[in-house]
């Protein structure tokens, strides 16, 4: 019988107390083989000195978290952030990893045109295709919850996260799901099949009714309303075997000792998830 946690990947914003070094410690002390970096901690710590670490630990990068952000008011910020998502794709060829999440971004400041802004999450995900391809690294669009595309994300559901991938039809883009981001959407069973081909991670969490923010309303796998073996088993029959990522934004597991909240990731992945 083949590891239940063998796909398990720690995602370092579920523990905020660690820095990008401490995560991947962590993870080698706790057994598990897969850890996903944010660019921030990383750069903190030293790009060469995580590389460094995640060669003798044995610990492998499931994503770099984050590029996007593409929509901008002017031609020359625009440029500019296209610009840092290639410094980011840079980083994850330093790490090891072949797939950078990319966050799209919300509408430019003062504006009210959302096709506008979808459209130039598009055409940045397009500029960035060639420099991605030879740096062997996939760019994952990942859809956001409605509640966040004013700031944060203007792809909004997993059909048009879909729609650019394919639309593209680049090896280099594909898409990242994201339990909580998704799990509402009458549609996502027929996406998650429409994004066999492209699907590049998958992230799971549950849902925290009441939330006190809006940012910080995940739970615990098990402990809110998600389907989420139903949602993992229709991804892995659409074709997608690889990691699953563990991505908690909640400031009461963040105040909780991070070993004792590792110990519960590995229990509730294989109660609820596996």
């Amino acid at each position: 019988m083949a590891d239940p946690l063998r796909r398990l990947s720690f995602n370092q914003a579920t523990i905020n107390k660690w820095d990008a070094l401490e995560a991947i410690e962590a993870c080698a002390r706790h057994g598990v083989g897969w850890v996903s970096l944010w660019r921030e901690p990383v750069a903190k710590d030293g790009l060469a000195a995580c590389a460094k670490a995640l060669k003798e630990t044995g610990v492998r990068v499931s994503s770099l978290c984050r590029g996007g952000f593409f929509p901008a008011a002017t031609s020359h910020e625009r440029a500019e952030r296209l610009d840092e998502n290639r410094r980011a794709i840079d980083e994850c060829a330093e790490l090891g990893t072949d797939v950078l999440v990319l966050v799209c971004g919300g509408l430019p400041e003062g504006s009210r045109d959302l096709d506008g802004a979808r459209e130039m999450v598009r055409d940045g995900v397009a500029a960035l295709v060639p420099y991605a391809g030879e740096r062997g690294v996939k760019l994952g669009v990942e859809p956001l919850h409605p509640m966040f595309a004013a700031d944060r994300n203007v792809i909004s559901t997993l059909a048009l996260a879909n729609d650019i991938a394919l639309g593209l039809a680049s090896p280099q883009v594909g898409v990242v799901i994201d339990v909580f981001h998704v799990w509402w959407d009458p549609a996502v069973y027929r996406e998650i099949r429409r994004a066999a081909d492209v699907t590049l991670g998958f992230h799971v969490n549950d849902w925290l009714v009441d939330p006190p923010s809006v940012l910080h309303s995940r739970a615990m796998m098990g402990d809110g309303p998600i389907e989420l073996r139903r949602l993992r088993r229709a991804v892995d029959m659409a074709g997608y075997d690889g990691p699953i990522e563990v991505e908690i934004f909640n400031r009461d597991v963040w105040a909780m000792d991070p070993d004792a909240v590792m110990t519960t990731i590995k229990e509730r992945f294989v109660s609820e998830v596996m």
